[in-house]
């Protein structure tokens, strides 16, 4: 646990020094974005002070780190609020999009998955592949507008895109908005999944403990339940963790087509802003979170399979 604690550390460390670098590779000085057209040298030096632009690059980046070890992630250039009280408040919309999105996705995919891969011989077995095939090759955003197309233009059942303004205050409203976007993630995201869930199955199908357990009198059933869903679960959860950061990364695109205020729209509207602050704050959380979340996938792992406790207990 401290082992991997440690890496984790690190690896968000390295992933500030990268996120520093890049933030200071972009054209133009921070401070311009304080500044109106026809700014004087006085004004300009003021700003550079204000952003700290004006320090030499070894003391920016100790104020930098500082600050993000002290969770102060500065001040929005164009709102003039704290960007990490915005950050929370997108995080209410983004994180149930993509909580919800994943958990729906499991529930279609870990089922059907097992069924084509036990059933392959049948035309049904076949015909899941088959469609999770087609899934993985259409885009997210395609899906999103044929659904707002279908349920919300046509048939008027739910609504285009939004938010409440109460939020979750409203729950009811807060989860029918986000009803269209989290099938829309959730059947690309299944899709893929269900592949993996698939492989996973018949790996363990093949296996010399499943046939042993047959052998010993179990049926198929208890055996696949017994010993094969265990085994098959370890390489699952990895992708599990891969897919939900992914997801969570990949909510911009779904929150621009459903006009959604998560985390990925605070970051495109930074940018077009040139908001440096923002920039910055969304891109350190994203990190955080899909680092914690490889991390809770880790220790899931060694959970459901002791050999993995056994291997990093016997290191050095």
């Amino acid at each position: 646990m401290l082992r991997r604690l440690a890496i984790l550390v690190f690896s968000l460390l390295v992933a500030c020094v990268v996120l520093f670098v890049l933030l200071r590779l972009l054209p133009g000085d921070p401070a311009n974005a304080l500044l109106s057209v026809g700014a004087d040298e006085a004004q300009i030096a003021a700003a550079r002070r204000q952003v700290g632009s004006d320090l030499p690059l070894p003391q920016q980046f100790l104020q930098f780190i500082t600050s993000l070890a002290q969770f102060d992630l500065g001040t929005s250039f164009v709102s003039r609020t704290s960007v990490l009280d915005e950050i929370m408040a997108r995080l209410a919309v983004t994180v149930p999009l993509t909580l919800l999105s994943f958990l729906l996705a499991i529930v279609v995919a870990v089922p059907l998955g097992i069924i084509a891969a036990v059933k392959a011989d049948r035309w049904y077995g076949a015909a899941i592949s088959v469609v999770s095939q087609l899934g993985i090759a259409i885009p997210v955003f395609w899906v999103g507008i044929l659904l707002v197309t279908v349920f919300a233009v046509n048939l008027r059942l739910f609504p285009s895109g939004g938010f409440p303004p109460q939020g979750w205050n409203a729950p009811l409203e807060a989860l029918r908005t986000l009803f269209l976007p989290i099938i829309t993630i959730a059947i690309v995201m299944s899709a893929s999944l269900l592949r993996y869930v698939r492989s996973a199955t018949q790996d363990v199908l093949g296996s010399d403990y499943l046939r042993t357990a047959r052998a010993m009198g179990s049926g198929f059933g208890e055996a696949l339940v017994r010993h094969g869903i265990r085994n098959g679960a370890v390489p699952v959860v990895s992708i599990l963790g891969i897919e939900l950061a992914t997801t969570l990364l990949g909510a911009v695109v779904v929150e621009r087509v459903f006009t959604l205020p998560g985390l990925g729209s605070m970051l495109l509207l930074a940018i077009e802003q040139r908001d440096y602050p923002n920039i910055q704050g969304v891109l350190f959380i994203s990190t955080l979170l899909v680092l914690l979340i490889g991390f809770l996938a880790d220790l899931a792992q060694r959970f459901i399979d002791p050999r993995l406790r056994e291997r990093s207990g016997s290191q050095p």
